[in-house]
């Protein structure tokens, strides 16, 4: 249970990652992923990365620069301008439909304008996870300059899209539904200098 707490990544640029394990028992055709993060880096940086042996970019939480977010599904992106941070935490949803193809993105309990992303497509289930590092080849194949540097905490996967009210919870840190991935029931592993240390403020 990592209620308030944190993980610290503590070097920049880092070759340490988090390995999360889900119990994914089939494709995914919807999902959610929220996590918050709080960093001061300016270079590009992933947050969440799943890979299958197909797809290094099944799914993939990615800030390419201040005031941009990217949200991959099966290898294809989304882009979502946001407001520079003001160096507090920011904490972000992301949740996808394979029948619509609709794409939303909250970023501190508010949306932003939906947009369309890989109609039609299933996510691959037999998938490494991981926090820290994007993957270019399956649980490997990173690259220095976009590993995280920072405090990540939050951390939840689900396999259906999340309701509005329920993506403002996320956001508040209220009671949520199961999830695949549960920052107050996570299964991982420590890969290099990552440091659990308690969070600092709310």
């Amino acid at each position: 249970d990592l209620y308030r707490k944190v993980f610290v990544f503590r070097k920049d640029p880092s070759d340490a990652y988090v390995v999360l394990r889900a119990k994914l028992e089939q494709p995914l055709q919807n999902l959610t992923v929220c996590l918050r993060s709080y960093t001061d880096l300016t270079r590009p940086y992933s947050l969440f990365s799943y890979a299958t042996k197909v797809q290094d970019n099944e799914i993939l939480l990615f800030k390419p620069k201040p005031g941009e977010y990217r949200f991959y599904v099966g290898g294809k992106f989304a882009t979502f301008r946001v407001p520079e941070g003001r160096g507090d935490w920011e904490h972000v949803c992301a949740s996808w439909e394979s029948a619509t193809g609709i794409a939303e993105f909250w970023l501190n309990g508010k949306p932003w304008p939906r947009k369309g992303l890989q109609r039609g497509y299933t996510v691959g289930a037999a998938a490494a996870i991981m926090l820290g590092q994007e993957q270019d080849a399956f649980g490997g194949g990173f690259d220095v300059y976009n590993s995280f540097s920072g405090e990540l905490a939050d951390v939840y996967l689900w396999d259906t899209g999340l309701s509005p009210d329920k993506m403002r919870a996320a956001y508040q840190s209220l009671r949520l539904p199961p999830a695949i991935l549960a920052w107050k029931s996570l299964s991982y592993e420590v890969k290099g200098d990552v440091v659990v240390k308690p969070r600092l403020r709310e």
